[in-house]
């Protein structure tokens, strides 16, 4: 009874158990810069409330009690604030195509923010009067001025006249995935470790060709027989093999300086014909040439179609050649040698018509894009360990790549614009390159020796690599072709070691 009369005498309202002398209210003084304060006993709930609404800092009035405002005076739905329960969006779903989605199946005026009172929902274009603000909507809704939703340059790709666009980047293609190991391996004995030789080739039948010591085998990919074509005897070696493009015939360099035409189907021997002084280490089909390079630094040109020996010699080298590749044209032949050269010929002249010596080592490996004219793949030895890029047309070198080690083949994939490299000295590795940002595909290892052989299936699947370790062994490193390939399926490749004699 005596603590209600305090509490009314004080015009606080106190709780029980608290006396009106436990509460102690600080004054503070005008030295502070503020106004002189009413006493709490003589101020209304309408003087506290205007403490909050003075707008300069000086004359912000403190208080040490909590003032809680009334929410029933505010006036909080001018602001536009939205019921989260109203909102459409589920947690973790997609705004941007639901507001798209909203806008082309119900028009460009559902979802504004901006409605007139009482009008049904119709947004406000141009009409009398302030809008009102639906506390319904989306919270802090970016509104777009709805004008230039006519314009051209504002197309949407699902329909006509909406005026926003939804196009959809398109995600990054993830790496293509190369097996790191060969799918099969055939040991090859007597496969020499020579950087100077061509001892495996792929023709378009499906069909390997293998020099070994004095012989050459055929290894059928489809049924995987082994085929001994011929054995040249204690007196002379296999140096180099080499298909034609149509795949039946096949010529044989060797070490005599001899080139041999074999009928692959028939294993008879068409045509042997003479010219070079030592062995014949590399050739080169066109579609009616065969060129053979040799150690005594020239490049013969065979015409099967007269009776000569050969129809030309083209000199320019002054080490062994070592590297030779026709443009898929038949306008350009390019060779490489030992004296570091890369020299580019064209069919009516016997001089080179490029003279490259950027490189530093010998030049074997050789390659021509199948994917754009003049455009020629060249790497260096061990000295130099570099893949180059030629522009033939005016001779132009077009980047070079530090391999980090000896670059013994190249081979241009034709279902891809990518290509395979294989190494020796230091790392006996395979990669394989996306052109032009020549960035590393894969690097498979698995010889114990440098890869100096490569060829490559028909189809542009699948490579086979020897090394001087007596293997060969079949990756497959590039994606099948768009087009369905002209040969046949290689068939079911066993999974064990076999050999290739």
């Amino acid at each position: 009874m005596e603590s209600n009369q305090l509490r009314r005498k004080s015009g606080i309202n106190l709780p029980a158990g608290m006396s009106e002398t436990s509460l102690r209210l600080e004054k503070i003084s005008p030295s502070r810069g503020l106004p002189n304060l009413a006493s709490p006993r003589t101020m209304s709930p309408r003087t506290i409330s205007n403490l909050s609404a003075s707008s300069s800092p000086s004359k912000t009035a403190a208080c040490s009690d909590r003032f809680i405002p009334c929410r029933s005076t505010s006036r909080l739905h001018t602001f536009g604030l939205n019921d989260k329960t109203a909102s459409p969006v589920k947690e973790g779903g997609n705004e941007a195509y639901l507001r798209v989605l909203r806008r082309e199946l119900f028009g460009s005026d559902v979802g504004s923010p901006v409605v007139v009172a009482g009008g049904g929902g119709k947004s406000n274009k141009g009409g009398g009067g302030s809008p009102v603000l639906s506390p319904s909507k989306n919270m802090f809704r970016f509104m777009t001025d709805q004008s230039g939703s006519s314009s051209p340059y504002s197309p949407s790709v699902l329909g006509e006249g909406s005026g926003q666009s939804w196009e959809s980047p398109t995600p990054p293609k993830p790496p293509r995935k190369v097996p790191k190991t060969p799918h099969k391996v055939l040991d090859a004995p007597a496969l020499q470790d020579d950087f100077y030789l061509s001892l495996v080739d792929w023709s378009s039948q499906n069909v390997l060709a293998v020099g070994l010591g004095t012989c050459v085998y055929l290894w059928t990919a489809s049924t995987s027989k082994v085929t001994k074509l011929c054995d040249l005897g204690p007196n002379d070696g296999v140096c180099s093999v080499q298909w034609t493009r149509e795949g039946s015939y096949i010529s044989i360099g060797t070490s005599l300086g001899q080139v041999q035409i074999w009928d692959g189907t028939q294993c008879k021997r068409v045509r042997t014909m003479s010219g070079h002084q030592t062995r014949t280490g590399v050739l080169a089909w066109s579609s009616r040439i065969l060129s053979s390079g040799s150690r005594d630094r020239n490049i013969l040109q065979h015409d099967l179609r007269v009776s000569n020996d050969f129809v030309s010699k083209l000199v320019g080298h002054k080490s062994e050649v070592c590297g030779l590749k026709w443009s898929h044209d038949d306008r350009e032949l390019a060779s490489g040698g030992n004296d570091n050269q890369l020299l580019v010929w064209n069919q009516h002249s016997q001089l080179p018509v490029l003279k490259l010596t950027e490189h530093t080592a010998a030049v074997k490996a050789i390659a021509w894009s199948p994917h754009q004219t003049g455009l020629l793949a060249s790497g260096g030895g061990t000295a130099d360990r570099c893949i180059r890029f030629w522009n033939t047309t005016n001779g132009n070198q077009l980047n070079s790549v530090d391999t980090g080690s000896q670059v013994c083949n190249l081979g241009w994939s034709k279902n891809v614009n990518e290509l395979v490299s294989t190494h020796g000295y230091s790392q006996n590795q395979i990669m394989v390159w996306k052109y032009p940002s020549m960035a590393k595909v894969a690097t498979l290892t698995g010889h114990g020796m440098r890869v100096l052989y490569l060829a490559m299936s028909p189809d542009g699947q699948t490579i086979v690599t020897g090394a001087g370790d007596e293997t060969l062994r079949f990756w497959n490193v590039f994606p099948s072709a768009k087009t369905p390939a002209s040969v046949k399926d290689t068939g079911l490749w066993s999974l064990g070691r076999t050999h290739i004699r």
